[in-house]
């Protein structure tokens, strides 16, 4: 397939883009609430508003990962290979799937106190959450902002190893710091969620980029 296909894209066809872009919200809301949950729980507060809601937007993702799936099967002309949209879609609600999975963690852990690199790794879910939301809205138009795209894939890559230097870094100080053994298992499976979080993200980055030689 070449880019001559561009060209004959259907309204029929072309509903991918809103369905991944609406992954891509979902992406950007639950970092967002992840965020706060974090916040409110160093704060010592009642964080079930946060999970509740993250854990909606987390089937509503399911519910569009369905529908770009079935469309795939009923779909003849497709903007990219079908193979690359489905993996595509399944790493946007991957990276919705950990976030969730972490929030219910915290959640049902409740740990005595969230570390500096839970926060940390927030703020980083949510850089990324921004590249990944710029770089699918930016893929109806591939020819002409290909660059940017892999911009954004190349963000998403150094995330990914900050989020490794932040899992070492945890490692180094929880068991330094931290004596009570049922609180180190809690937090090491919070912060092993949030990396694994890190590295869903940059298989979106790695997914788009073969999109990008492909078509570009």
């Amino acid at each position: 397939m070449n880019n001559t296909f561009f060209s004959k894209f259907t309204p029929k066809e072309t509903k991918f883009f809103p369905l991944l872009n609406g992954l891509s919200d979902i992406i950007i809301n639950v970092s967002n609430r992840f965020c706060l949950c974090v916040e409110t729980k160093i704060k010592g507060l009642d964080i079930t508003e946060e999970y509740e809601a993250i854990n909606l937007e987390e089937k509503r993702g399911d519910k569009i990962t369905t529908e770009i799936i079935n469309e795939l099967s009923r779909t003849f002309i497709t903007p990219f290979d079908r193979e690359d949209i489905h993996e595509l879609a399944n790493n946007l609600d991957d990276v919705i799937d950990e976030i969730n999975s972490c929030t219910k963690k915290i959640f049902l852990y409740d740990p005595e106190k969230l570390t500096k690199e839970v926060s940390e790794f927030a703020i980083v879910l949510k850089k990324g959450a921004i590249q990944i939301k710029e770089a699918v809205n930016k893929l109806e138009n591939l020819k002409n902002e290909h660059k940017s795209i892999a911009f954004c894939c190349e963000e998403l890559h150094s995330l990914e190893n900050e989020g490794d230097d932040l899992y070492a870094e945890f490692i180094k100080n929880i068991f330094r710091d931290e004596k009570n053994s049922v609180e180190i298992i809690k937090l090491k499976d919070i912060v092993a969620g949030l990396e694994k979080a890190t590295d869903c993200a940059d298989h979106v980055g790695k997914v788009i980029r073969t999109i990008i030689v492909k078509y570009a």
